[in-house]
């Protein structure tokens, strides 16, 4: 599992006064950092090997302006060219949003998926959680 603590911003508020649900979405990709240095270390744009391939967030409870969010990260599935990142987010001990990514290593050059290596794998399966 790979974990991060975040202050939310006044930015992040809605007109209700809580975070808006959309803010969870960049949250999590930024929070996927450490699997994307997995697929290329030095996080090189110029060959960047992966693709989302679908994004599902559920919401459990508000989340609210002014207290710390831990966002949790791990990895739930893994099979030959993808993987899903799942994800939560937690604020005074409560669970307040969950969310999968599926994750598609690529070749933008041949516009096709390509299997994960063994050592990716490898890397990947230290975080593995089944939910």
């Amino acid at each position: 599992m790979w974990q991060e603590v975040i202050t939310p911003r006044f930015a992040d508020t809605d007109a209700l006064g809580h975070i808006n649900n959309t803010v969870f979405a960049v949250w999590f990709e930024g929070a996927r950092l450490p699997v994307f240095k997995i697929f290329t270390p030095e996080l090189n744009l110029q060959h960047w090997p992966l693709i989302v391939a679908s994004v599902k967030l559920d919401y459990h409870a508000q989340t609210h302006y002014g207290t710390e969010v831990e966002l949790r990260s791990f990895i739930s599935r893994i099979g030959s060219s993808s993987f899903d990142v799942y994800q939560e987010a937690w604020q005074n001990g409560v669970k307040t949003v969950s969310g999968t990514a599926v994750m598609v290593q690529f070749d933008y050059l041949s516009s096709k998926a390509i299997a994960i290596t063994a050592g990716q794998k490898q890397q990947l399966q230290l975080h593995l959680h089944t939910i």
